[in-house]
């Protein structure tokens, strides 16, 4: 069995429907990341809707059934929300997209956007007198709502405060393609860890926020530095995790390594926000690999027995491997073939 159906199965104890029998009655919504180039080319909302169809291309694009499109050079409580996020909750209310439920789909960014919007949408769409969607849950790649330590330094160039080195703007650079202007800063004002975690920290749903956390880098390690413990070249572990609290954390569990190693972890995370349910971890996976359809080695799972708020249960078909010196490893089957997206994807055979 793949983890997808295992996933969805539990998921469907959230809500009153009886069974669900395969993905396809879930309509899949993706929210993308962090577009770097958008904050000087600050695009119209043409240009928004095609830069959000190109990103998803490679892979999840073609599984998907909406998008909801956002542009990086403005912010998610003012314009973002206004003119992209209620238009584009309005339009999936009005055609019924979510009324058999709904997966979002997020990646980096998107995974901040989303829980602004989980947070907004019953009021909003309940206000207009339409009906609010009905989400059964998200599947967030490499989540960036507890903010990114990359984003304060880009603020800190844009802004000109505070003493900065060379590899810190080198680091930036790397990560965004350009060195930012005080003119245009965005979103990566929400991005700053402080305001990320401000951002609807406390939601009312209880909408289950499903993570897919890497280590790896696309940078050679080189931004690595200027990040608290393990992370995927952008995203610290405490973010994409969904960790309460900001520390070096090095596993997203206390019994597991990155690599699938058991283990007891001193530095893996014990609190959790509201919700938010690591599941898998890969350890080569970098921050723009991990929804790509780019296999970069085994994944393992937080727990092949996942426990969520009501006590029920994810189940995840491992395989236990011995290492050497008596080392043990635990993967998720099929990871040594199948990349991180297929297998949260894919339907039992």
């Amino acid at each position: 069995m793949k983890i997808i159906y295992s996933v969805l199965l539990i998921l469907t104890a959230f809500f009153s429907a009886s069974s669900f029998a395969a993905i396809g009655l879930y309509n899949v919504v993706l929210i993308h990341g962090f577009q770097p180039e958008q904050l000087q080319s600050r695009p119209d909302r043409d240009q928004v809707t095609k830069d959000g169809a190109d990103y998803w291309q490679n892979y999840w694009l073609q599984h998907a059934d909406a998008r909801i499109d956002w542009p990086a050079h403005e912010r998610i409580e003012g314009k973002i929300a206004s003119d992209y996020l209620w238009p584009a909750l309005k339009t999936l209310s009005e055609q019924q997209t979510c009324l058999s439920g709904c997966i979002l789909v997020t990646h980096s960014t998107g995974d901040l956007v989303a829980r602004y919007l989980l947070d907004n949408q019953e009021n909003w769409l309940n206000n207009a007198g339409l009906k609010p969607l009905n989400i059964v849950g998200t599947f967030d790649f490499a989540g960036a709502g507890g903010g990114v330590e990359l984003a304060n330094i880009a603020v800190n160039v844009a802004e000109g405060g505070g003493w900065l080195n060379h590899a810190m703007k080198k680091a930036v650079s790397l990560w965004m393609g350009q060195l930012p202007s005080k003119d245009n800063i965005g979103v990566l004002n929400d991005l700053k860890v402080a305001n990320a975690r401000q951002l609807a920290i406390w939601p009312d749903n209880r909408v289950p926020r499903i993570r897919f956390v890497g280590n790896g880098s696309d940078f050679l390690g080189a931004t690595s530095p200027f990040i608290p413990g393990s992370d995927d070249g952008v995203v610290a572990a405490h973010s994409a995790c969904g960790a309460a609290d900001v520390d070096e954390f090095d596993s997203c569990s206390t019994a597991i390594e990155f690599n699938g190693k058991l283990d007891f972890v001193h530095k893996g995370v014990r609190r959790f926000m509201p919700s938010h349910y690591p599941l898998l971890m890969g350890d080569k996976y970098s921050h723009l690999t991990i929804f790509n359809p780019w296999h970069k080695g085994k994944v393992t799972a937080t727990d092949p027995e996942l426990e969520l708020g009501d006590q029920s249960r994810i189940t995840v078909e491992t395989v236990d491997e011995d290492g050497w010196f008596g080392k043990k490893y635990r993967f998720v089957r099929d990871s040594d073939r199948d990349t991180l997206s297929e297998l949260v994807r894919a339907l039992p055979q």
